[in-house]
């Protein structure tokens, strides 16, 4: 297997260094992106997240990497949205101001209602039900738990950008991808074998469905 050159984007809202762990114990080699200059190299691309929406988008186009990121998309390569990160993938949130998100994979973001959920935020292990098969599930089976914290989820606007689907009281789209973008709202790095061997799949994946 050719070591991947796997770039992950710091807006400062996010778990760098153990997602950052994760690529290197699989062999590949990482890189943390500040800038739009580091990224002309790089095979692979990973949007981690934690916070809020509009925060994490005024501080992508502060930094000039809002187009940068569309057209590392366009170019083919794989790109993976973590957390907040897969929400950002989408079109638009209601948390917050009004603000546009990278509008890969149609959809928009909204807060779970209370009245249907145990508690808010969505905290802990729970299980991941494959909606559709997809190379970066490989090895991984259905119904397996990961690790999960958030208050809001993205709502794919076409059922086939569906790969998994997860229930707290309300079922919600809990892994999406469209072409070669993949999105998780859990925690791979933090959820043990399971979510590793995610991670390790994106890692070898050439963005190809």
């Amino acid at each position: 297997m050719n070591t991947a050159q796997v770039g992950i984007i710091n807006l400062e809202i996010g778990n760098l260094r153990s997602v950052s762990n994760a690529v290197d114990s699989f062999g590949h080699d990482h890189y943390i992106v500040d800038s739009p200059d580091a990224m002309g190299s790089l095979t692979h691309l990973i949007l981690p997240g934690v916070g809020s929406f509009h925060t994490a988008m005024r501080r992508m186009r502060e930094r000039g990497l809002y187009q940068p990121i569309r057209d590392f998309v366009a170019s083919g390569r794989p790109v993976l949205g973590v957390c907040l990160g897969m929400q950002l993938l989408g079109s638009r949130s209601d948390e917050g101001e009004e603000i546009v998100g990278l509008e890969l994979i149609p959809g928009e973001v909204r807060k779970f209602d209370q009245r249907a959920v145990e508690a808010i935020p969505h905290v802990g292990w729970n299980s991941v039900e494959h909606q559709s098969s997809h190379p970066v599930f490989k090895d991984v089976r259905t119904g397996v738990d990961f690790y999960f914290v958030h208050s809001y989820y993205f709502k794919p606007a076409n059922d086939e950008n569906v790969l998994g689907f997860t229930d707290c009281g309300e079922r919600f789209a809990s892994a999406v991808g469209y072409e070669n973008v993949v999105g998780f709202q859990f925690h791979p790095e933090k959820s043990q074998a399971n979510g590793l061997r995610l991670l390790d799949n994106f890692c070898g994946w050439d963005g190809r469905c």
